[in-house]
């Protein structure tokens, strides 16, 4: 990177830090907001530097790490209204910080992706729809429970991610259970649109990938543009073995690829 800075962001929940990654000196450029996974619960933007870094000098943009407060501590929707909070402030003051706040993505990984639909899904009901060109979604959560199905798949010893540890995340996030009803916390629920473009990264072996293959079509339904790739063997959280995965690294430069066309395209 050319440079990384870091700069906290007033929210009436507490300020949140933003990191932003800038490859290379030349400004304006557009962005990627990024919202780490873990289950809402743990990870930080350290976990996933290498995957933020990735995306920068892959798309040739800066990409925006959002540090969102953490569950149990902080419960729905506190992470959301930071992210939506997030998108809005670099929009409004990306350029001081070499930022074209009018090319703008948001994305994420598991939890992260589950953030990034519902802060579009929040912006668009509060007006600020056009704020964002396009949603990168890797291997993201969109509801409270994985199928017996999924589990006896892909949820036993030696996967990333168990059907019982998703129930966990859940109920440390939610502050009752109704809020696995809200449309904001659990996307599939939602009405999809005016939502922007997506990009899925599909895992075939992940308690999740279910999640994704019900939304996708929904999203098309919707009348939302979607461009979705299945990386067969792989698993939940597979892009941060990119050093060692080619896997990884496809499915990184698939989803450059994919930025670059949304925020440099016509």
């Amino acid at each position: 990177m050319a440079h990384v800075h870091e700069h906290l962001v007033p929210c009436p929940h507490g300020d949140f830090r933003v990191r932003l990654y800038d490859p290379s000196p030349a400004k304006p450029k557009p962005a990627l907001l990024y919202l780490h996974g873990g289950g809402w619960t743990f990870f930080s933007l350290d976990t996933h530097d290498r995957v933020m870094r990735e995306y920068a000098a892959r798309a040739g943009i800066v990409v925006a790490g959002i540090d969102y407060a953490l569950s149990p501590e902080a419960k729905f929707p506190v992470a959301l209204e930071q992210a939506a909070t997030a998108v809005r402030w670099l929009h409004r003051d990306g350029a001081a910080f070499g930022v074209d706040g009018a090319r703008l993505t948001l994305g994420g990984d598991s939890a992260g992706g589950n953030l990034s639909v519902a802060a579009c899904l929040k912006l668009r009901d509060e007006g600020d729809a056009g704020l964002v060109r396009g949603m990168l979604l890797n291997y993201p959560a969109f509801e409270g429970d994985c199928s017996d199905e999924s589990q006896d798949r892909y949820g036993g010893p030696g996967y990333m991610l168990t059907r019982d540890e998703m129930r966990m995340f859940w109920t440390r996030y939610l502050r009752s259970p109704d809020d696995a009803q809200n449309p904001l916390a659990a996307p599939l629920r939602a009405q999809l649109g005016g939502l922007p473009p997506a990009f899925f990264a599909v895992p075939e072996c992940d308690v999740l990938t279910e999640q994704s293959l019900a939304m996708i079509p929904k999203l098309r339904d919707a009348g939302v543009a979607v461009t979705d790739r299945l990386y067969p063997g792989a698993t939940h959280s597979f892009l941060e073995a990119v050093s060692i995965s080619p896997t990884a690294d496809r499915a990184l430069a698939d989803g450059a690829a994919w930025l670059r066309d949304r925020l440099f395209g016509g």
